[in-house]
């Protein structure tokens, strides 16, 4: 279930906000303090999204945006009653993904949170057992089986990630940004060097001529897309 925190101190909107997002199937944690958010901040890792108001008792929604982006890369979306153009630049320029002004009207803000949330949803629906060309992947046990010659070996916690991601947005081209802001947090110090190794590894593991990839596909200058032939 995609989690949402929600920081606002006007109670009446709060639940209004809460209602709607419960509606639609997410689970929803609320904070009306700013120094009740900053404890929080050890535990985003918990959260696929955060609603942030930026004017906050105790703490401004602007500071806790600032200690949230030095621990985490979660989706922030900015709600304030302040929406003139310099406002909105001092937001984004924190690292909010997206700002709303107050009055805002439900639907979009439905709409708005759905989008960066997206891609958490799309890696959820992942299945029991994955195919790629001759090999068994089973998400539950992190072995991979040759079908072939029977063989198995064991992945890591960060590569079974991986094949579900690829697996998730198949025919798609995943930047190698949009993998890191997914899989690493922003205290790992990942390059986008990082994700070819395991590409590298990928290709050794699925690949009948890593050189002349099937599945595993490299897009310059952007990424990565995954497909599994007809």
């Amino acid at each position: 279930m995609i989690k949402i925190l929600v920081v606002e101190d006007e109670q009446s909107l709060l639940e209004i906000i809460q209602f709607n997002l419960e509606l639609e199937g997410y689970s929803v944690t609320t904070v009306n303090n700013g120094r009740e958010a900053l404890k929080i901040k050890d535990q985003l890792s918990q959260y696929d999204l955060v609603i942030l108001d930026v004017m906050l008792p105790e703490v401004s929604g602007l500071d806790i945006c600032r200690v949230y982006r030095e621990v985490s890369s979660v989706p922030i979306i900015f709600v304030s009653a302040k929406g003139n153009t310099i406002d909105r630049i001092a937001g984004l320029k924190l690292g909010a993904n997206d700002y709303l002004s107050k009055p805002f009207d439900l639907e979009e803000f439905i709409l708005r949170c759905s989008i960066l949330v997206q891609p958490m949803k799309k890696q959820a629906v992942v299945p029991s057992e994955i195919r790629i060309g001759n090999c068994r992947v089973l998400p539950a046990s992190f072995e991979v089986e040759n079908l072939v010659s029977g063989e198995k070996q064991e992945l890591s916690k960060r590569e079974m990630e991986l094949i579900q991601l690829f697996y998730a947005r198949k025919d798609e081209v995943v930047s190698r940004d949009e993998i890191l802001n997914t899989l690493w947090t922003n205290d790992q110090f990942p390059t986008g060097r990082t994700i070819d190794n395991y590409i590298l590894s990928f290709r050794k593991i699925f690949e009948e001529d890593p050189k002349n990839p099937q599945f595993f596909h490299s897009i310059r200058g952007v990424g990565y897309k995954f497909t599994i032939p007809d």
